[in-house]
């Protein structure tokens, strides 16, 4: 299976870049091809620019900044995700990275004025991430980045497709013992990918 591994945090020491570096040699290890996308490493910019905004609905082609990005999109079979959340939300690279190659023509089509999916290449979502809080201070809040993963992605992407979110809640209270618990678990689910 090709899959595209989406990246997104600034710090190469830290511990999602550590699950970043397991989740591809994990992938690898079990025989997929794996496009790994660093948005940071990758320089990638988040800003959607006022061309791109007036272009939104018109068709793109190959001289558009994110065409590359489209391109690794619209190859891939599955799509893992790795980030943390920060402030409820996405890091604003991947926020931008949703707002600037999910386009219309890429991930859905406007049908008379109605949205119709379609990014159906993908046929398996995982998205592996951690919180500074609590799972309860996150659900207090709507814990919009589970949702827009479990809800809006899963609509996105082929129907059916299984989409899973594994996530580190409490960062700011972890200890070896949460850290590796969950290390662990997402090797499992990687060589199960």
């Amino acid at each position: 299976m090709n899959i595209l591994v989406l990246y997104a945090h600034p710090v190469e020491t830290s511990f999602n870049a550590g699950l970043h570096r397991m989740i591809v040699e994990r992938l690898t290890a079990a025989g997929h091809t794996v496009d790994d996308c660093d948005l940071y490493a990758e320089d990638f910019d988040p800003r959607l620019t006022r061309k791109e905004r007036l272009d939104y609905h018109n068709q793109r082609g190959a001289t558009d900044a994110v065409a590359p990005y489209v391109e690794r999109l619209l190859r891939a079979d599955a799509l893992v995700l790795s980030y943390p959340v920060w402030n409820y939300g996405f890091p604003a690279i991947l926020k931008g990275f949703f707002d600037r190659v999910f386009l219309p023509g890429v991930s859905f089509k406007l049908v008379n004025g109605k949205v119709q999916p379609s990014l159906h290449n993908i046929r398996k979502v995982a998205a592996v991430t951690t919180y500074g809080g609590s799972r309860f201070r996150a659900v207090l809040m709507g814990d919009p980045p589970r949702r827009l993963i479990k809800r809006m992605l899963r609509a996105t992407v082929k129907p059916g497709a299984p989409v899973s979110y594994l996530a580190h809640y409490a960062m700011n209270l972890s200890t070896d013992q949460t850290r590796d618990a969950f290390t662990a678990k997402v090797a499992a689910s990687m060589d199960a990918f």
